[in-house]
């Protein structure tokens, strides 16, 4: 495979809006390409440097013959998992959910997606 294939895979894209000291701006990685990442002050102007990221990233790993690694697909995986806690955080947990009018479920998810 070469860099114009690996570009058209189904990478997973993780996009975060900053607001720091530094001002307001756009930070994104590949989550499977470890350490390829970048900013942009748009939406636009991150996709388009977070693409040039990547074909570099691909560029110095396929010169040097390195493994690439291939995007992650959710095929091998439930949706459930399980995980036990202390009672007093699942009392705790139970007692939020119920002020919020929602499931202990929706409530970890929530919690989770922070």
């Amino acid at each position: 495979m070469d860099i114009k294939d690996y570009m058209k895979l189904p990478y997973t894209r993780i996009v975060q809006e900053i607001h720091d000291e530094s001002g307001h701006y756009f930070y994104g990685r590949i989550l499977e390409l470890d350490g390829c990442q970048s900013t942009g002050a748009t939406l636009d102007e991150l996709y388009e440097s977070l693409n040039e990221a990547m074909e570099g990233y691909l560029e110095v790993k396929l010169e040097n013959q390195l493994p690439v690694p291939i995007p992650s697909t959710t095929d091998g995986y439930s949706g459930k998992f399980v995980v036990r806690l202390p009672k007093s955080l699942h009392q705790r947990l139970v007692i939020e959910a119920d002020k919020e009018g929602v499931s202990l479920n929706q409530m970890v998810l929530y919690k989770l997606a922070l």
